[in-house]
């Protein structure tokens, strides 16, 4: 038994915050944005939106290209970490929204790699005969932890949520998944604070905010998302040639290029939207999966690298066969 991906949808706020806009409040220029990151605009959540609202929208986008309705879901694993709550989990969260009470629903945070670890988790369940219909979830709002005077974050973070349902199949979807992490490289991308460390009952603490060591982490995702292409092909026993499409999280565009470098992928086979999201960490993967499909590059049959780096550090990659 394998699982095999059936349905995607994704959600991207309405307000859009360009690089433009960033010039007004920091020092720094649409040029020099574009040049390091490729990043041209990320969108923002709107006030009195949530992280639920945009992975509910993501989530019924997915369950109706699966040609399902809510109440077929058995399992629900959403990655975030920017949760509307400690608890209940944002899983449990989404579930009420859908209806589909009953079922395990639970939220995992891995940082940017969050889809990944939940999609490798979700796709056990399938291959156990434990589920049917999973639903896999990325959603962020990061637009809230990011400090917009710092420009190393500011300019690179945006919100968004994306989504796939899993299903069974007699031939290989999710033909392997590769996770890793590293809790040693934790200070380089962190965020900082979090309710168990937080200030004593009364005081009124300021925002916790995403710190980045920006050209460390830079060459580390180069070093270990090289290495986890490397792994994956040598476990499934391929040629790099028969990767027919990169779909990466969408942190950094020269990050991007020097993956697709070690798969020798030309960037016409690489689904790239950073310069449209900028980074929605777990969400990334999702998204740009999703607009691969909906645009027709993406076809069935074709074999997809998916891959992810984040705070932590993890890592991660899945082998798909769409």
């Amino acid at each position: 038994m394998y699982s095999r991906i059936v349905g995607t949808g994704s959600y991207l706020p309405a307000k859009v915050l360009t690089n433009f806009d960033l010039e007004k409040r920091l020092d720094t220029s649409d040029a020099w944005i574009r040049e390091r990151t490729g990043i041209e605009r990320r969108h923002i959540i709107a006030d009195g939106e949530s992280n639920t609202d945009m992975a509910e929208q993501a989530a019924r986008a997915a369950i109706a290209s699966a040609g399902i309705e809510p109440h077929e879901l058995d399992l629900i694993v959403v990655g975030t970490t920017t949760p509307d709550l400690v608890f209940p989990n944002s899983g449990t969260l989404l579930q009420a929204r859908l209806g589909c009470g009953g079922a395990p629903a639970f939220s995992l945070e891995a940082a940017c790699s969050g889809f990944i670890y939940a999609l490798a988790i979700a796709d056990k369940f399938v291959r156990a005969g434990e589920s049917k219909r999973a639903l896999v979830v990325g959603s962020e709002v990061l637009s809230r932890i990011v400090d917009y005077t710092d420009r190393s974050t500011a300019i690179l973070f945006g919100d968004g949520a994306g989504a796939v349902v899993l299903a069974p199949s007699d031939e290989a979807g999710i033909i392997s998944t590769h996770l890793h992490a590293d809790g040693g490289y934790q200070e380089l991308l962190y965020c900082t604070g979090g309710p168990a460390r937080g200030p004593a009952p009364g005081s009124f603490p300021p925002g916790d905010v995403v710190r980045m060591a920006g050209s460390e982490v830079f060459r580390l995702a180069v070093t270990l998302l090289g290495r986890i292409v490397d792994e994956t092909v040598a476990a499934n026993h391929l040629d790099r040639s028969a990767i027919d499409w990169l779909v990466p999280h969408q942190a950094n565009l020269r990050i991007i290029q020097a993956t697709a470098k070690r798969l020798s992928l030309p960037m016409e086979r690489v689904i790239v939207t950073v310069q449209e999201h900028g980074n929605t960490s777990t969400a990334s993967v999702p998204l740009a999966l999703n607009v691969g499909i909906r645009d027709g590059r993406i076809k069935r049959g074709d074999l997809l690298l998916l891959q992810a780096l984040g705070g932590g550090i993890t890592w991660g990659s899945a082998l798909v066969r769409y």
